[in-house]
């Protein structure tokens, strides 16, 4: 195996060349468990730990280093122990805000390549839930492919009024429909994946995304639990975030089913995501127009028209609001910690004198 088999390409030799000291290697990270990582290069796998440094330099968690980082590493104990110094830039991203009321971002993976927006055929399927995935693929530039799962609970004919009202929602990503029980649709999604290329399963918890990943593999390699009866809801059986390497030369990532993704700072790729909007935006009568109240307003002139859904007009609105509200959240923290780290500094300095 050679680094370029694990996603190391031109980009980041690149990006390696003008941090990395000449004694340090570049490894991969292919797992997270709190403060301790693993970490692939071509030939193994290998414990690692950030330095002190980096802890402490890092501005907010997302800084350190998560799955599907390079990271420029120092091996001690015949390789078998990484010290980690540096993360290179992440070409692509995906992130959320943290769950519960910390404003902050919280990284799922970095450098993927394409993601796997996953739902189920059931009583998870949820168009405003796959908008809000959506949204999260365009801010960190990574290209979305919507999985159906569960195909084999639902007639042909369900199921393609299902892929019809996605489009309805101006979601153009591929779609591929496919069961882990029946196996119909598994060879398209395998047909999806290319060699050296890094993708991630994005989805609730119950949808199938550890099922599919032991298929992808070809053995059950990692454990599966059924949802509960009595509302189809699964429990978390990935508890952590790992990328693994398939038969084919794919690199897949694996996430816990989500129960939040919040929005914070995303306000253009909402605008991407919801393009229709936005472009009935540029013609409102106001520069600043909330959309809600305002004479010559072009989207509540559409959404009484019927141009505009009721549903897809609550769901651009709520995202919109709770990104600018989180992001005015971060943005007051962040000044905050900038003014108690200038305090500390000047007592420092002071302490010193005497």
């Amino acid at each position: 195996m050679e680094l370029r088999d694990l996603g190391f390409d031109a980009w980041f030799e690149e990006k390696k060349d003008g941090l990395a000291a000449l004694d340090f290697s570049v490894a991969r990270v292919t797992r997270v468990d709190r403060d301790r990582c693993v970490v692939r290069n071509e030939l193994a796998e290998a414990q690692a730990e950030p330095t002190g440094k980096l802890l402490f330099s890092a501005e907010s968690p997302a800084d350190l280093p998560c799955v599907g980082d390079w990271v420029c590493v120092q091996y001690h104990n015949e390789g078998s122990l990484a010290i980690i110094h540096e993360v290179l830039p992440r070409r692509t991203f995906l992130r959320r805000k943290s769950a519960g009321h910390n404003a902050e971002y919280q990284m799922i993976a970095a450098n993927i390549d394409f993601a796997f927006i996953m739902q189920s055929c059931d009583a998870n399927f949820n168009i405003r839930r796959m908008e809000r995935y959506l949204v999260a693929t365009g801010e960190g530039h990574v290209a979305p492919l919507v999985l159906l799962s569960k195909s084999d609970l639902i007639s042909q004919a369900d199921l393609e009024s299902g892929i019809a009202a996605i489009r309805e929602a101006h979601i153009d990503a591929r779609i591929i429909p496919f069961s882990n029980v029946t196996g119909a649709g598994l060879q398209e999604v395998q047909g999806a994946l290319e060699k050296g290329k890094t993708y991630c399963l994005l989805g609730s918890s119950g949808v199938g995304k550890t099922t599919l990943l032991n298929h992808l593999i070809g053995r059950e390699a990692y454990e599966t639990t059924p949802v509960r009866e009595k509302d189809g809801r699964g429990r978390h059986t990935t508890s952590r975030r790992e990328l693994s390497i398939l038969e084919c030369g794919a690199l897949l990532i694996d996430t816990p089913g989500m129960r939040e993704l919040g929005m914070m700072a995303v306000g253009e790729s909402i605008d991407e995501s919801f393009s229709e909007i936005h472009h009935l935006a540029s013609d409102c009568r106001f520069n600043d127009c909330t959309h809600t109240v305002e004479v010559g307003c072009a989207i509540i002139s559409a959404l009484q028209s019927g141009e505009l859904s009721t549903e897809r007009y609550e769901s651009y609105m709520k995202l919109m609001r709770e990104s600018r509200f989180h992001q005015m959240s971060y943005v007051e923290r962040r000044k905050k910690d900038k003014q108690f780290g200038r305090m500390i500094k000047s007592v420092l300095k002071h302490v010193k004198k005497r």
